[in-house]
């Protein structure tokens, strides 16, 4: 089995990307979806209070994410506190994921961060999607309501797409100037062959 990483920066477009290759029947791990569930594990949601307090969760089965977002985004080494703390138990959960698909022909590993975490000894070929700023900017004003300010915050945590596409085996341009579909099937008929 090969394990894919598929990355990109804020607002790329990866998990349209990722969308796209689970309607060809390949299995997905989406590392910041799971990510966000890993907050509500006991012993690490102990840990996310330690660190950052009580007023981390709305209730039992609600982070407050834009109290979350402020302190961690502000404060590099809480950044890098709750990063290793939940890229660990991510880290353990795709080693199930992978093991339960170890048949398939391959498997994508979806992660922002993949690059940024240290991951890329868990991947053996990287895909990574990459968009203009502006375009990306656009995208997660309209999916998450964040300002200008707060989007180029997070973008700056994250490695410039000249950085990524330096390990990349194959680079996704999303500019909406050509059609994804067709770039995707290529990578997918390269990988079963």
């Amino acid at each position: 089995m090969i394990i894919v990483g598929l990355t990109g920066g804020i607002g790329s477009g990866k998990s349209t990307v990722a969308k796209v290759f689970e309607t060809l029947g390949i299995k997905i791990y989406s590392s910041d979806e799971r990510a966000k569930a890993m907050y509500f594990f006991p012993h690490v949601k102990l840990h996310i209070e330690e660190l950052i307090g009580k007023e981390a969760y709305l209730d039992e089965n609600k982070l407050n994410t834009k109290y979350v977002s402020q302190k961690i985004f502000s404060d590099d080494a809480l950044l890098k506190q709750v990063n290793t703390l939940i890229h660990g138990e991510v880290k353990n959960d795709f080693n199930i994921f992978a093991q339960k698909h170890k048949t398939d022909k391959y498997i994508i590993k979806e992660s922002a961060l993949l690059i940024e975490a240290n991951l890329l000894a868990s991947v053996d070929k990287l895909l990574v999607v990459t968009s203009n700023a502006e375009l990306r900017e656009q995208r997660v004003s309209k999916r998450d309501g964040l300002s200008e300010e707060e989007i180029k915050k997070r973008m700056s945590k994250q490695l410039p797409d000249a950085e990524k596409i330096k390990h990349a085996d194959w680079v996704l341009e999303n500019n909406e100037q050509k059609l994804l579909i067709p770039e995707i099937l290529k990578i997918h008929q390269s990988l079963l062959a």
